[in-house]
């Protein structure tokens, strides 16, 4: 027997794998609509929906893929940093239909391929992953997004994006403090490149200048 959808049926101590499960067994023949998959999630929908993002982008050297996708990226980290309960998304693009198959794939790679993700993941440190620390997440997942848009450096902030959505899924504080970790990193690590190539180039074309002229 299918069970219905409510909304607002998440379990905050369900795992990552089993919710991802639970939304493929939940699921009539026709799969499920993009606002029940949303209003199942519950408010874990934007950390979700975020690592689904995110995951594509880890592939190292990666180019198109990560500039289409973090504009999504950006939506749902903005509307977090608002203080949206849940994502918005346009009505025609609720009611699309995520097929049945498609739904079962996804639970199938969860189930074998992610394990030890939950594993290392559990509620902890929960004031770090939920309440007012997911603006300040949200505030890391736009920095981090700003900089996969660039050619050739997707998959560090790829990581840094997806320790902090996990944070957000499992409430896990410590999780959500290593993205953090890591986003600032890498941002330090650009600036300090750029602030390298504006001096060397500075220096380059003075050295020029003396013995060219």
């Amino acid at each position: 027997m299918i069970q219905s959808v409510d909304e607002h049926t998440d379990d905050p101590n369900q795992g990552f794998i089993a919710l991802v499960a639970d939304l493929a067994a939940v699921s009539g023949p026709d799969g499920l609509t993009l606002r029940e998959i949303r209003d199942r999630l519950d408010e874990r929908a934007f950390g979700l929906m975020i690592l689904i993002l995110a995951i594509p982008c880890l592939v190292p050297a990666l180019y198109g893929v990560p500039q289409i996708v973090g504009i999504p990226i950006l939506l749902l980290a903005g509307q977090m940093l608002l203080g949206r309960v849940e994502p918005w998304l346009p009505e025609m693009v609720l009611n699309r239909r995520v097929s049945k198959p498609w739904l079962d794939r996804m639970a199938e790679f969860a189930t074998r391929r992610m394990p030890w993700f939950e594993r290392l993941s559990r509620p902890r440190l929960t004031v770090f992953a939920e309440g007012w620390a997911e603006r300040v997440v949200a505030l890391f997942m736009i920095l981090a997004t700003l900089t996969i848009v660039l050619p050739l450096t997707n998959t560090v902030p790829s990581v840094a994006l997806a320790l902090l959505a996990v944070g957000l899924i499992q409430r896990d504080g410590l999780f959500v403090i290593g993205g953090a970790a890591v986003a600032i990193g890498w941002m330090t690590a650009l600036i300090t490149v750029a602030i390298g190539f504006y001096f060397g180039a500075g220096w380059a074309v003075s050295l020029i200048a003396r013995f060219g002229g």
